[in-house]
């Protein structure tokens, strides 16, 4: 049975008051503090409704509902209202990445930061991936006569250096003549595309090569990312979600890489910020948590997810926005940096 406009209203209300609270609502305090302009049995009786149908339950000790998992999907899907950040934040943000270091640690950890202190929830961030990396720059640098360091750009924004033993010395402005001929000819390209063009080099080209393809070859079989979390001792601060399950729960997201797999999987898959509330029967044991996550990164390049993990009653509305700003800012960010291509 669909519900009506005012069962909707009274949905989004109690829905609302308890993400902030944490407190069972009953039908008085929804018609005190909201003016409504129904009475307090009118109110009851639709909450009794929504009861029925499964959006709110109660418990044994109080005589406030709060609401199921149907209750905070049906939320999120129809009655929350879309919400931005206010330009003053997002300023705030934005001065805290562009002040940091152009490295990726950096920016992992401070992404973790602001998401977790954003919305006082746990949060996670992954590295940024490809499965199939590609490269951006080279350059060669003299160490000694015969030794040279090679230094390898990924387009995610690897940097790999490696020590070459090479038989005929070479000064550094004929290492970066090399340099700049083989990022023209590699530029852009993949393991596949590199290898191919092994057969039509000679002398340290050839050599290079060699070095190139192996260590790209070792980026492509990374099976994880790095994992950057933060936030839980906002959630240490909650009494309620100490003594109970919910915590335990967070923990486990975090700290479990099969289970980080998974839900950095479905975030890759989709487009969006994906809302997963109580395991929603994919993971039982998350039945306590919901988890808001996105991906960031450029088209065709180097992806990696970010979210914030929290209870059942986390304020949604906030978490998608804040997810949703993070994203678009990280993406932009490795845009800039690495280029798009």
């Amino acid at each position: 049975m669909a519900l009506s406009a005012r069962q909707q209203y009274i949905l989004k209300l109690i829905v609302g008051d308890y993400t902030s609270t944490g407190v069972p609502i009953g039908s008085k305090s929804v018609v005190e503090k909201h003016n409504i302009g129904v009475s307090s049995a009118t109110v009851r009786n639709e909450m009794a409704v929504l009861e029925e149908q499964g959006y709110l339950t109660h418990p044994h000790t109080s005589a406030g509902r709060i609401p199921t998992e149907a209750g905070y999907r049906y939320f999120v899907e129809k009655l929350m209202e879309e919400t931005r950040l206010s330009p003053t934040e997002q300023l705030m943000i934005q001065h805290q990445f562009y002040q940091a270091r152009l490295e990726l640690d950096q920016w992992m950890r401070l992404s973790a930061a602001v998401l977790a202190h954003s919305t006082q929830n746990a949060s996670l961030v992954t590295s940024p991936k490809i499965s199939r990396c590609k490269l951006k720059h080279i350059e060669l640098v003299s160490i000694h006569e015969q030794v040279i360091l090679l230094i390898l750009v990924l387009q995610e924004g690897a940097v790999k250096q490696q020590i070459l033993n090479i038989e005929t010395p070479h000064t550094q402005e004929e290492l970066r003549s090399i340099s700049r001929q083989l990022t023209d000819l590699w530029a852009g390209c993949s393991v596949k595309s590199i290898t191919a063009t092994g057969s039509t080099l000679t002398g340290l080209g050839k050599q290079v090569v060699t070095v190139v393809t192996d260590t790209m070859g070792r980026v492509n079989a990374r099976q994880t990312s790095d994992m950057y979390h933060d936030g839980l001792l906002h959630m240490l601060q909650e009494s309620d979600l100490v003594e109970g399950e919910t915590l335990e729960q967070v923990i486990r997201v975090l700290e479990e890489q099969q289970l980080v797999d998974q839900l950095v999987g479905q975030a890759l898959t989709q487009k969006g910020v994906q809302i997963i509330i109580a395991g929603e029967d994919k993971w039982n044991d998350l039945s306590q948590v919901s988890i808001v996550i996105s991906s960031y990164g450029a088209a065709d390049g180097a992806t990696g997810a970010l979210g914030v993990v929290g209870p059942t009653r986390m304020p949604y509305s906030r978490a998608v926005s804040i997810v949703r700003y993070m994203s678009q800012l990280m993406s932009n960010l490795m845009i800039d940096l690495y280029g798009n291509n």
